[in-house]
């Protein structure tokens, strides 16, 4: 019997006892992960601007998250977050932040990290990754070296949607580990891409990670030109073009619009395939929206109203969106759960049938699959200039010197700071955060 045979049995015969779920094996895994997607872009989240049709009909039949966060207020925090089960800062100061091209070439996710991916390989699913990796610029940290049997995409952390060159100027468009020209609109190419992979593995469980470059700049709808071209360096042009800085809003739709096609076309062809119910469909972000960038531009994204934006530890850099369905296993609705993009590594091996290496991250097999209470637990973020932790209610950020105490029940906009009326909760909140840095800061020795 073939080992991915064996899964489907274990699983049908020990994780669903007592739920309502009745697949015959365990389920596909589609991730979809946007970048810079904010909170309120949505608009099953709020918007009443951006056209998302694909995405609100998927948060009617599934399960739609208003407490979800990221490891990171910035991309490749929260990548290697979402494939190891552990904050980015256990990686090395570098992950307080995204990877630059620039100063961090020989950087990224170490090989011995494990990652998901490795995981579910080794329980018979395939794995794809089509899209951002921002986890290492070149071999030997590359998608092909940590689980993924097919990449095809770009390695660093924005290109040309049209022409697929990087800032510096370098094409950054690979098939496994081979740069390929291709012509095209990213977001479309990328679709395309994963789709055949669904169609090449509809009779094995598969493991397909789709993490889109839009909303990312530069900002280019498909109607938009081209922008960059070999050979130029673009790190102080690297934004499209963009003929009124004070609305970029209208480029950021047009993205929006090509994303919520992509998760359109793969709720189709699953639907198409008869997997649908076989299936984990997964649609979030990595951070939170540009609201402005350095006044330059201006009416980028959308955080739902909360304060901040990416990089910021305030909400509006790390509470995102997340949808999920399982249709027939996963209880349509809205859940306010305290969730953290720590807990997919533990989470998805958990629904695999497989145990999970040791992780920062909940498992929420139990809470999605039966609506169990998830136990109580602190939540913390790092950036290079900012820390914050959250624990309940009450989130603490120190920025600078002065802390903000916030109670988010009653302030979800963080526009009040209690610390002067809290200052023993000050205290302790500060002292598990200095617990907890030390803690990650011991594993990068």
């Amino acid at each position: 019997m073939s080992k991915a045979r064996l899964m489907r049995g274990l699983f049908s015969s020990l994780l669903l006892v007592g739920t309502t779920c009745s697949i015959a094996g365990p389920p596909n895994i589609v991730f979809i992960v946007g970048d810079d997607i904010g909170y309120g872009d949505f608009g099953c989240y709020g918007s009443k601007t951006n056209e998302t049709p694909h995405v609100d009909a998927l948060a009617l039949k599934g399960l739609r998250f208003t407490d979800y966060h990221s490891a990171g207020a910035m991309c490749s925090p929260t990548r290697a977050s979402i494939l190891t089960g552990l904050y980015p800062q256990r990686f090395g100061p570098e992950f307080d932040g995204a990877l630059s091209a620039r100063d961090d070439r020989k950087v990224g996710l170490p090989l011995a990290a494990v990652t998901l991916a490795e995981c579910l390989s080794e329980v018979g699913y395939a794995t794809g990754c089509f899209g951002k990796w921002h986890l290492g610029y070149s071999a030997p940290l590359l998608p092909t070296r940590q689980g993924f049997e097919t990449f095809r995409g770009l390695l660093g952390g924005d290109g040309d949607f049209h022409t697929r060159i990087n800032r510096s100027g370098y094409p950054d468009w690979y098939d496994g580990e081979t740069l390929v020209p291709e012509s095209g609109y990213t977001t479309d190419l990328l679709t395309e891409h994963a789709l055949d992979f669904i169609k090449a593995n509809r009779d094995s469980p598969f493991f397909l990670y789709l993490p889109h470059l839009a909303i990312h700049f530069p900002w280019q709808g498909r109607d938009d030109p081209p922008h960059r071209v070999a050979g130029t360096d673009y790190t102080r042009d690297k934004f499209g073009t963009i003929p009124d800085s004070t609305n970029v809003a209208p480029h950021v739709e047009a993205m929006l619009e090509a994303f919520d096609d992509s998760v359109g076309r793969v709720m189709e062809t699953l639907d198409n395939l008869g997997l649908t119910e076989q299936t984990l469909l997964i649609v979030t972000s990595d951070n939170g929206g540009y609201l402005n960038y350095r006044e330059a531009f201006q009416n980028i994204s959308s955080n739902g109203g909360f304060r901040g934006q990416k990089t910021e530890v305030y909400e509006g850099g790390h509470r995102v969106p997340l949808i999920i369905s399982w249709p027939g296993c996963i209880e349509a609705g809205t859940t306010a759960a305290l969730t953290h993009s720590n807990d997919w590594m533990p989470t998805m091996l958990a629904l695999a049938g497989s145990d999970a290496p040791n992780s920062d991250g909940a498992d929420l097999s139990s809470f999605l699959l039966e609506g169990n209470d998830l136990a109580p637990r602190p939540l913390f973020w790092r950036t290079r200039n900012a820390r914050a932790v959250r624990h309940g209610p009450w989130k603490l950020c120190i920025i600078g010197k002065e802390p903000q105490l916030f109670h988010l029940e009653n302030d979800p906009g963080e526009t009040t700071n209690l610390a002067k009326d809290h200052k023993k909760l000050v205290t302790e909140l500060s002292n598990a955060w200095s617990e907890w840095n030390d803690d990650v800061n011991d594993n990068t020795k």
